[in-house]
């Protein structure tokens, strides 16, 4: 934690949970082989549509967290990323989870089924929840 993420009372900045969850999501879709560039420039972006958080317990100025990122799928145009902030050890902070989405950026409409598209992009898909070569059914 740096000093200008800390606020007046010494505890993490709320903004800053969501800038560590979106950090450790952008990890995982990288180590899965997938550029979020080539993705963007392909003309489909990620996007958020909910983003919830759930204190569990403070996070001060020094302390060092570990940021878990495990994605649920479904038949639709939406799935799930449900983060977990860890103190190194072991106690959970907070729970960061999104509802997100592929967003085709010409018609600016979600894409029929995300999991797909990732899936089509990752060498290592079960990085992102996605068994290899599997379509998602649930």
């Amino acid at each position: 934690m740096l000093s200008y993420e800390i606020d007046p009372q010494l505890h993490l900045n709320g903004g800053y949970y969501i800038q560590y969850a979106d950090h450790a999501r952008y990890a995982c879709v990288q180590a899965a082989g997938i550029s979020v560039e080539e993705l963007v420039g392909g003309g489909i972006g990620p996007v958020n549509l909910e983003t919830v958080i759930k204190y569990h317990r403070e996070l001060r100025g020094g302390d060092q967290v570990e940021v878990t990122c495990a994605w649920e799928w479904g038949d639709g145009k939406t799935y799930r990323v449900h983060h977990l902030l860890r103190r190194l050890d072991g106690t959970v902070a907070a729970e960061v989870s999104h509802v997100s989405g592929l967003l085709d950026l010409r018609t600016r409409r979600l894409v029929a089924r995300p999991d797909r598209e990732w899936r089509s992009r990752a060498r290592q898909p079960e990085l992102l929840g996605l068994p290899e070569g599997e379509a998602a059914t649930s």
